[in-house]
């Protein structure tokens, strides 16, 4: 009889949880993801999109007869592509911190932007909510800053509460700076 059999099996997975996972931008930093519920609402705007594409090549596959599929397969591949996968990389690559008396968005597929607010600069704060964001209980934090040039840093896709909380978090600190 073997030795290695009757020994106590292991185990290797963490107990303990390791807090928001990373941004999949590969960032060593970590960032908070958004809230799941924005991916869902993020697929519903793309298949609103969707379907005026559809209705388009819809009206394009009747004036072009004896072409069956010659607009229709190239605008169903563009629309799962739009439906399916765009979001779901838009989600991945989006995520904030706050953290330090700043807080840092980052965001961008094809064009990647890091933004850090530090709280000293910032003039008000604003948590938005449109029809489709309430229907998901969503809201977009909104941070003005003093200047020109990005005087505003929006963050879409987080939990009403939690936008409510950011806010509240970021007036503490400056009340606490201003003193």
């Amino acid at each position: 009889m073997d030795e290695t059999q009757d020994a106590p099996r292991q185990d290797t997975t963490p107990t303990e949880n390791p807090g928001p996972p990373p941004v999949a931008d590969g960032s060593p930093d970590d960032l908070t993801q958004l809230d799941p519920r924005y991916k869902t609402m993020m697929r519903l705007v793309a298949g609103l999109f969707a379907i005026v594409l559809l209705v388009g090549a819809t009206i394009a596959e009747l004036a072009i007869p004896g072409w069956t599929g010659v607009v229709w397969v190239p605008v169903l591949l563009v629309v799962a592509y739009i439906v399916f996968y765009l979001p779901m990389r838009r989600y991945a690559t989006r995520g904030y911190s706050l953290a330090e008396e700043r807080l840092r968005v980052v965001r961008g597929v094809l064009f990647h932007s890091d933004t850090i607010v530090p709280f000293g600069r910032v003039q008000h704060i604003d948590v938005d909510q449109g029809p489709l964001e309430r229907g998901f209980g969503l809201a977009t934090l909104t941070v003005h800053t003093a200047g020109s040039h990005n005087a505003s840093v929006s963050l879409p896709g987080l939990a009403h509460e939690t936008a409510l909380a950011m806010r509240e978090d970021i007036r503490a600190a400056i009340r606490r700076d201003t003193r």
